[in-house]
């Protein structure tokens, strides 16, 4: 295994080209796929989906969006982002429409009926990208989207616990009920089950502190892969059998393992059908919002943080990475897949892998088909316990202790946000807690004197320009809600070679603009252009953390005129 690359480290000029780069992307590709293989399969069982979908999902992300993306280093699949929109989808949707029906059936409905609102979505999508909307995932406060984010990684956590450990969870319990009943349920996980999950945990949080660097640098899936399989033999989870432990006698089988259909041998049992009822409910409809926008969001998102790693420094077009995406997610749902994203862990392990462009993305995609058409015996033989340590680490990085404190930092105020936006997502559901945080930010603005037209509308003076300079003058505010036309206004300008924007007369600078101004400034010197961000000496910053919101003290100054 070649030794990972930093993702800020000088490499040789790139060489355009399938073949030049064969070999790296071939390379990259494999040691994605053994990365990928247990997370789709994770991923889609957390989901309520089948765990094959989740499989077909990044198989048909690595073949449609090689095609149709100019993405060069993202990975599509399934994330863990999603999977509490999507699990909700099919249990709501499912008692919806099967109240007096068995759970397993129930629960089939549910799935075809999210089939349904997965192809509905895919075609949105495809809609945004013609219509190049991919910047609307510029418009959402970051501290809000954070929150989401370390909301979803508690849920799975307070979910996957009773996984990995063999626990049967309380009925019809919510997020905050499954971790308030979990110490007290302790006492009855199954040993064999949990011995399996626990190895694994330790394995995905202590391999980076191993001190033999050629271990260290072994993917922590594959050996918990590898471990999970050999406990799993070792305690006959293959066939149903009971046994006793400190006195007690408890049950363990296949129901432990992952359950995958023999593709060749049969394959009509691998691939969902869509139902599209779910589309005329109210129900449907939220779901449907759901998975186009927070799809979306966190696509757009991740393929923009992955481009900053780039160390080609490419650019991703954003409306046709959004296409591509809507494409693939479309035919996804059509053959009982997943939605898929650009998803961040992956896209980083492919950088820090040597991976040269987007046929890294393909050679995954094609590696997970061949491991489900050919290795399903041993797919099989992966204990639920591994997969669901898998994706408690994967929560535990969504919600990590250094999310809070980073929030801390940029300000009190941001933190209330990030707080409230975390409890009103666990103790109600995502849309009510983006929305809640939302609301959040714009009261606080409100609290600092920004009146409401100004939160909405970028009031820019037609900017001034020379030669070599061009002025952007802002007045009354620059907050999230007006950020995309203060966006346009700079971006009219991204071929001169130096712009400067004069935030003099502005009242107010959010921490999501001030953060998103800087990332401008990267993009313009990575351009080989100048932005310039001026008029800030009169504000007060909300704390001492460097993109802080900024607050005007003193009288508010009459309108600028500003010369070059």
């Amino acid at each position: 295994m070649s030794a990972p690359h930093p993702a800020n480290e000088v490499r040789s000029p790139f060489i355009p080209g399938f073949l030049p780069n064969l070999k790296p992307n071939m390379l990259s590709g494999f040691l994605v796929f053994l990365i990928a293989m247990p997370l789709c399969l994770a991923i889609a069982r957390a989901s309520n989906f089948p765990p094959i979908a989740g499989i077909w999902t990044a198989v048909i992300g690595g073949v449609i969006c090689t095609l149709l993306s100019n993405s060069e280093l993202t990975i599509k699949g399934p994330a863990a982002g999603l999977i509490v929109i999507v699990a909700g989808a099919v249990t709501e949707l499912g008692a919806h429409f099967g109240t007096d029906l068995p759970e397993a059936e129930r629960m089939m409905i549910g799935y075809r009926l999210a089939l349904g609102i997965g192809v509905a979505s895919g075609v949105i999508q495809i809609v945004l990208g013609m219509c190049k909307a991919g910047k609307l995932g510029e418009w959402f406060p970051l501290t809000p989207v954070h929150a989401m984010l370390a909301s979803i990684g508690i849920i799975i956590i307070a979910k996957q616990s009773y996984v990995m450990l063999g626990i049967t969870p309380p009925a019809h319990a919510e997020p905050l009920g499954l971790l308030l009943h979990l110490p007290g349920l302790l006492t009855t996980l199954n040993p064999a089950i949990a011995t399996i999950g626990i190895v694994s945990l330790v394995i995905l949080f202590g391999l980076p502190f191993v001190p033999n660097p050629v271990i260290r640098r072994a993917p922590a899936q594959l050996l918990v892969l590898i471990v999970g399989i050999a406990l799993g033999f070792y305690f006959q989870l293959q066939a149903p059998h009971d046994y006793a432990f400190a006195g007690s006698t408890f049950s363990v089988g296949p129901k432990y393992l992952v359950d995958l259909p023999n593709v060749l041998a049969n394959p009509s049992s691998a691939f969902g059908l869509p139902d599209y009822r779910g589309l005329t409910t109210s129900l449907g409809l939220k779901y449907l919002f759901l998975f186009a926008a927070i799809g979306s969001l966190e696509s757009l998102l991740s393929a923009k943080a992955i481009d900053l790693l780039d160390p080609w420094k490419r650019k991703t077009d954003l409306n046709q990475d959004l296409f591509a995406v809507g494409v693939a997610n479309t035919i996804s749902a059509l053959l009982g897949g997943m939605p898929m994203i650009s998803e961040i862990v992956r896209s980083s392990a492919n950088i820090n892998q040597g991976a040269r462009s987007r046929y890294a993305n393909f050679f995954h995609g094609l590696f997970l088909l061949a491991s489900v058409l050919l290795l399903p015996t041993l797919l099989h033989n992966i204990p639920l316990s591994a997969l669901g340590a898998m994706l408690i680490y994967t929560g535990f990085r969504l919600a990590s202790p250094k999310e809070f404190i980073h929030t801390w930092k940029i300000g009190k105020e941001q933190m209330v946000v990030f707080l409230v936006t975390i409890f009103t997502t666990l103790a109600t559901d995502l849309l009510i807690g983006i929305g809640v945080g939302i609301a959040c930010e714009l009261v606080l603005l409100a609290y600092h004197g920004v009146h409401l037209p100004w939160m909405w509308r970028s009031s820019v003076v037609k900017p001034i320009q020379s030669e070599t300079t061009a002025v952007v003058v802002v007045h009354q505010a620059a907050v999230f809600a007006n950020w995309l036309s203060l966006r346009a206004a700079i971006n009219e300008f991204e071929d001169h070679p130096s712009v400067v924007v004069d935030l003099t007369a502005t009242r107010m600078v959010d921490h999501s603009v001030m953060e998103k101004l800087h990332e401008l400034q990267r993009e313009f010197s990575e351009r080989g252009g100048l932005l310039s961000i001026i008029g800030l000496d009169d504000h007060v910053p909300l704390s001492s953390y460097p993109t802080a919101a900024r607050k005007r003290v003193g009288p508010f100054p009459p309108p600028l005129a500003v010369e070059v």
